[in-house]
């Protein structure tokens, strides 16, 4: 008998929409593996009993944000105890803060910007500009301000604090934006090619991720002296010393003013919309859309009941 995967999707943060599309193609997805049963439910800030009577063998929560991705629904799923797809709830929680995954890059000798958390108290930049002003809790590039003059970042840092929600600043470094999917494969993360992403106006923001075809994206493009080799095995070696399970998705910048590859975030939870990089670069080395999830779910089982 199949066994049945419970794909949720939505959610309360602020990327619900872009998780109601993954899930639907990831839903998509695992029926046309013919592998998997599949029950797919539109969830809010779903509690532990509403999780607990949900059918299906193994969840794969297709949440994006600080609640479904970093760590509270990691939480739920635990208890509930089902196998399920993604991080459990310290990794989760570590990668979703954006200045705690600096420091474990740190920690495992992967090059990243120096930053510094906004202080409300501060009118000052603490960096010099041009700066990137950024929620340490969100992905999508939500909330992000590119500030160049003291105006903008007057005009940013106004709006960051009325958001009540905490901040972080790094230097802005203009140059090629990289990323590396990482899937698990027998059990060790493995990393997928490297995809180069060129947004037709420069910066990769929620539109040129989500609704615009503009954006170009590059699979093993051409990259300088031993780039593909750094970015590879710092995804990969990053990944693993956070404790990521499954999947993920490792973003750098290689600056323009030279030097090597910079670390700028973790995703444990990235996109499955036909826009997305995880998919589209398996699809690179043959898995296609619906053996990329039925491997992932089958991962998940692999690994086994949550811990209670």
């Amino acid at each position: 008998m199949k066994k049945t995967a419970l794909v949720l999707a939505g959610g309360p943060d602020a990327e619900r929409e872009v998780s109601l599309k993954s899930a639907a193609c990831v839903a998509e997805a695992l029926r046309a593996s013919g592998d998997f049963s599949v029950e797919h439910r539109v969830v809010g800030r779903i509690s532990g009993a509403e999780l607990r009577s949900l059918p299906g063998d193994v969840v794969w929560p297709v949440l994006h944000g600080p609640f479904g991705e970093g760590g509270p629904m990691q939480d739920l799923l635990e208890t509930d105890g089902r196998p399920y797809v993604g991080c459990r709830p310290a990794a989760a929680r570590l990668a979703m803060d954006k200045v705690a995954t600096k420091m474990a890059a740190a920690r495992a000798g992967v090059p990243t910007a120096a930053c510094a958390v906004l202080n409300p108290a501060d009118d000052a930049c603490p960096i010099a500009l041009p700066v990137v002003l950024k929620p340490i809790f969100e992905g999508s590039t939500i909330g992000l301000f590119i500030c160049r003059t003291g105006a903008e970042w007057a005009g940013a840092r106004a709006q960051a604090l009325a958001s009540g929600k905490p901040y972080m600043v790094e230097p802005y470094t203009p140059g090629r934006e990289l990323t590396v999917g990482v899937l698990e494969v027998d059990g060790r993360l493995r990393a997928l090619p490297a995809i180069e992403i060129v947004p037709a106006d420069g910066l990769y923001d929620y539109e040129a991720k989500y609704t615009r075809d503009d954006t170009q994206y590059l699979v093993n493009p051409v990259l300088p002296g031993e780039t593909r080799t750094h970015v590879v095995s710092a995804a990969v070696g990053l990944c693993t010393a956070m404790g990521v399970r499954g999947l993920a998705r490792a973003d750098f910048m290689l600056p323009s003013a030279g030097g090597g590859p910079i670390l700028l975030e973790v995703n444990t939870m990235p996109g499955f919309t036909d826009h997305s990089l995880v998919p589209m670069a398996a699809r690179a080395v043959g898995l296609d859309m619906p053996a990329l999830c039925a491997t992932i779910v089958r991962n998940a089982l692999r690994a086994g009941p949550a811990r209670r």
